[in-house]
């Protein structure tokens, strides 16, 4: 964390030692921006931001350059904003889940209230999945054959993913090998190789489920997921418990109104681009979404106090 905190620090340096003086006078924004993903190249967020990086740039005027910063399912890259000085300038697009959920299960040096959260565009469509050739084809059917063929590979992304799937295997008596990945491009292979028989989604399934590689066993989240119906949600098995992150802009809490506005904007209007609704809705399947700071802070402190209660009944 050091290290990588360190050469942020550099890279910002760097970039903000070619800025005039007078140029940082100039209204925002005024030079590049930097989008940081929390996860490796190749997943659906990575998917998403390289259509929305260039469309933010039209409107915004000015360069969009994303940087890739994995790990601890997109707790180091969230670690790095909240110690960001550059205001609006850098900022984070992603799940919501390192903002109200990682402070909640590891120790972190922020929490939620350490951003303001620009805007909501995405609602996310998390699932559990397995392969196209995995030997079941339903939850019922996975739960009876890790039954019968005990310490499956359940490939995770996060701390919360983890702690649900533990206390699925608990409930229904069960045994799994728990592999971290860093995202959905270190879960894909896994789950196509059949490696991992099991695996947690943030997105990524959507891109392989068409040609049948991939399967949508349930929805983490509180209702179906909008483009695969038939898969039961984890209350509807018999689970009481979900999940609902959604894609979100994040800035450090000391970003100035007018930058937080100037972002906000460019977020709705992109929000209603058709490049960035197909890639959404099309490509890596999820709903279109705009929400504001003021909603989505409200949204966050409710999640916040929802997951703890979550965590409280599971120690």
């Amino acid at each position: 964390m050091g290290f990588a905190k360190m050469f942020f620090n550099v890279i910002l340096f760097l970039t903000a030692s070619m800025v005039s003086t007078t140029a940082l006078s100039q209204s925002f924004p005024n030079r590049p921006l930097t989008m940081m993903i929390g996860f490796n190249a190749g997943g659906s967020t990575d998917l998403q931001a390289r259509v929305l990086a260039p469309i933010l740039a039209e409107i915004l005027g000015q360069p969009v350059n994303i940087l890739h910063m994995p790990g601890a399912g997109g707790s180091v890259s969230t670690a790095m904003l909240a110690n960001s000085k550059e205001g609006g300038y850098v900022f984070q697009y992603g799940l919501s889940t390192p903002f109200v959920m990682s402070p909640l299960v590891t120790q972190t040096s922020y929490d939620a209230t350490s951003f303001r959260y620009v805007a909501g565009v995405t609602l996310d469509q998390l699932a559990f999945v397995t392969g196209g050739s995995s030997p079941f084809v339903d939850w019922e059917g996975f739960v009876a054959y890790a039954k019968q063929n005990p310490d499956l590979v359940y490939a995770t992304q996060n701390q919360f993913d983890r702690l649900i799937i533990n206390r699925i295997a608990k409930k229904e008596g069960i045994s799994l090998r728990i592999v971290p990945t860093t995202g959905g491009a270190g879960m894909a292979p896994l789950v196509l190789s059949g490696d991992a028989l099991l695996a947690f989604s943030g997105g990524t399934h959507s891109v392989y489920t068409e040609k049948g590689q991939m399967r949508v066993l349930a929805s983490l989240t509180s209702s179906r997921l909008a483009y695969y119906p038939s898969a039961p949600t984890l209350r509807e098995l018999g689970y009481d418990v979900s999940m609902n992150p959604i894609r979100v802009a994040a800035v450090p809490s000391n970003t100035r109104d007018e930058e937080v506005a100037i972002l906000a904007a460019a977020f709705e209007k992109a929000a209603q681009h058709p490049r960035f609704i197909a890639v959404t809705e099309k490509t890596i399947k999820m709903p279109v979404v705009f929400m504001d700071e003021p909603t989505l802070k409200d949204l966050f402190s409710r999640q916040v106090a929802k997951y703890q209660r979550l965590l409280n009944e599971a120690n």
